[in-house]
């Protein structure tokens, strides 16, 4: 009889499709489920002499261009010589007959994460090397040269925010679950005050924080940035808003912000040092109505946990429970993107 892990895949299955497709693999493979992944399924998997991660599309119905494995394949495959952290990618497998879903295999990367932008379990004296670490590396990925990554069409030309306002909106009408005014207020404010487009056109992430970032065990290098699912060709501050959007949110293991944290004292970068930073390793005098890029992050969460909620409500979350309790944040966003648009 197969093994099955929980019911997610068939583990036989998928030692048969390694041992055929993937360039020194040898089984057997012991299977474990990270906790975190709740868009795609993450898994990780040990030989006796390696360790690799399997990120898969989950099961179900899914929004139309969602849990984008191949992409997340893709773009960090393309960025292995680039300046930008990324584990090595081996295999993509497009073919649903073997484990039920499209999935990717890279190698599992020795190195700390953090959950909490607080880092409590670093000195303060270490801290601000660790989030000085997560600005050079956001500076890196929006220098990639795009055209010799072969990068160039990883996204359509256009106005970013124009592209990527039509498409949450879309996705969260799609998942939409009951009506919320902040919300509908919210996005018909982002609809009428998208900036004319400066030119800048470079990688994103689409999910910058520092809980999808992995360090170093003895020092504060960023050795790999994680879930790229939402990465395309954008618009740059859309990554940098997305960081300070996380900041502003209730401290704890829910909302993983700093509010109301006395950063001096614990050695963390307040919003305008961060932003300062940036924009000189970038070469940037400054960033005009910083408040619009920060409610549409806010705006884009609230339609991302939108879906969350959806897929827990159907009973396809990869973590029902905490999709749920995440999903109940998504008229805390709102309220607040629209808070940020009064400061345009």
């Amino acid at each position: 009889m197969a093994t099955e892990i929980a019911g997610q895949f068939d583990i036989d299955a998928m030692t048969k499709w390694l041992s055929e497709n993937l360039d020194g693999f040898k089984g057997p493979i012991e299977v474990d489920k990270y906790a975190n992944g709740q868009s795609n399924p993450t898994f990780r998997l040990r030989t006796p002499d390696h360790g690799y991660v399997l990120r898969r599309k989950p099961l179900g119905t899914l929004l139309k261009s969602a849990h984008a494995v191949d992409r997340e394949f893709r773009v960090q495959k393309a960025l292995a010589d680039t300046a930008v952290p990324v584990s090595k990618m081996h295999v993509l497998c497009e073919d649903d007959s073997i484990i039920g879903s499209s999935f990717y295999i890279m190698d599992e990367i020795d190195g700390r994460s953090f959950d909490d932008p607080r880092l409590p379990e670093v000195p303060v004296e270490d801290r601000k090397a660790i989030i000085g670490e997560m600005n050079r590396v956001l500076a890196a990925i929006h220098d990639v040269d795009i055209e010799k990554a072969g990068l160039s069409d990883y996204g359509p030309q256009g106005n970013y925010y124009r592209r990527q306002i039509d498409r949450w909106t879309k996705q969260y009408r799609s998942s939409e679950t009951e009506k919320i005014p902040a919300m509908e207020e919210l996005m018909e404010w982002l609809d009428n005050n998208i900036p004319d487009d400066d030119g800048q056109r470079t990688l994103v992430h689409g999910d910058y924080r520092i809980d999808n970032m992995l360090f170093s065990n003895d020092g504060p290098e960023c050795v790999a940035i994680l879930d790229w699912e939402l990465s395309t060709i954008g618009h740059p501050f859309a990554d940098l808003a997305a960081v300070i959007m996380q900041w502003a949110m209730p401290t704890g293991g829910e909302g993983r912000g700093l509010l109301g944290v006395d950063r001096h004292a614990e050695g963390l970068m307040e919003d305008e040092e961060f932003i300062a930073a940036y924009c000189e390793r970038r070469g940037l005098a400054g960033i005009d109505k910083f408040g619009f890029y920060l409610a549409f992050t806010f705006f884009r969460m609230a339609g991302i946990l939108q879906g969350v909620k959806k897929r827990a409500l159907e009973g396809n979350a990869s973590n029902p429970e905490r999709a749920l309790r995440v999903g109940g944040f998504v008229p805390r966003f709102a309220e607040a993107g629209l808070n940020a648009a009064k400061t345009v």
